[in-house]
């Protein structure tokens, strides 16, 4: 393994906190990751880490090597895409965290474009609605909606989206159409749990709240489109979560001459890590499908 492949290697187990972790990471044996830091802090001659039934800590002198080996690969990642252009010749494995829904109907049918551009690039993206470790998980690049719940990541707004009141045409004709906010108390709402079931709209300067209720409650959003497009209720959403279905008609907006708050969509890159090419084209990929 050569020195810088060893600093990478060590930062990924710093940054995991475990040999298991960041062999996962890297697509190795676990044998292998000792190896390399034993072989790491036999050139050095110094302890690096400190290993005990509770994982693993870096020493005083891990602790300086990480963030001098971090500023390494940082040079050469620079010192590479300068050399080759940015963005060109992208290759290698891109891992990109996105939430279920959204990536289903947004990202993935669209997928084959980027990847005829970018023919040696191999993209891995995790389906998941929580908000997960980067770092952890060694993710290149999550794509996320809403506020973001960590002040300090590394973000960029890369979309804005509608949110609408929804449902089906069925459940409109058995329950009726809402024609101003109040109306929506007596309807079943579709809720989703992670977020608060109080509903708030603007209109010409007028701002009216709702206290939505029903019986079915649900924590993601493909359990949320199952439920409405079953005529079971109307639900506050993103147009992106209802694409296909508003422009076939099989899902209408209701109150459309009422406003909500739009929806955000983030491009966040892991804290302290260069936002590599891959991830950086791949965001501005999906900046560019979600303004079609």
């Amino acid at each position: 393994m050569d020195r810088l492949q060893a600093m990478s290697t060590f930062v990924r187990v710093v940054e995991t906190g475990s040999f298991s972790a960041a062999a996962r990471l890297v697509g190795v044996g676990q044998p292998a990751i000792s190896k390399a830091i034993a072989g790491l802090e036999d050139r050095l001659q110094v302890r690096l880490l400190i290993r005990s039934t509770h994982g693993l800590t870096p020493t005083d002198a891990g602790l300086r090597f990480y963030e001098r080996a971090k500023s390494a690969i940082r040079e050469a990642e620079e010192a590479e895409l300068e050399a080759r252009g940015e963005g060109a010749g992208l290759s290698g494995r891109l891992r990109v965290s996105a939430a279920t829904t959204f990536a289903r109907l947004l990202i993935v049918p669209q997928l084959p474009r980027f990847l005829a551009e970018h023919p040696e690039l191999e993209i891995d993206i995790l389906l998941d609605d929580r908000a997960i470790d980067l770092v952890a998980e060694g993710i290149d690049l999550a794509l996320r909606m809403g506020q973001l719940a960590d002040s300090s990541a590394v973000a960029r707004r890369i979309g804005r989206g509608r949110r609408s009141v929804m449902a089906t045409p069925e459940y409109l004709e058995r329950a009726g159409t809402p024609s101003v906010p109040a109306d929506l108390a007596a309807h079943e709402a579709i809720i989703y749990s992670q977020l608060a079931n109080s509903w708030t709209f603007h209109k010409a300067g007028a701002e009216a709240s709702v206290a939505v209720s029903g019986r079915v409650r649900l924590s993601a959003a493909e359990g949320i489109r199952a439920s409405v497009l079953a005529h079971m209720g109307l639900t506050v959403n993103s147009d992106w979560m209802f694409a296909p279905e508003l422009e076939s008609g099989a899902v209408r907006r209701v109150l459309t001459d009422w406003e909500l708050p739009p929806v955000d969509l983030w491009a966040v890159f892991p804290t302290g890590r260069l936002a590599s090419a891959k991830a950086k084209a791949f965001a501005s990929f999906v900046e560019a499908l979600v303004k079609e």
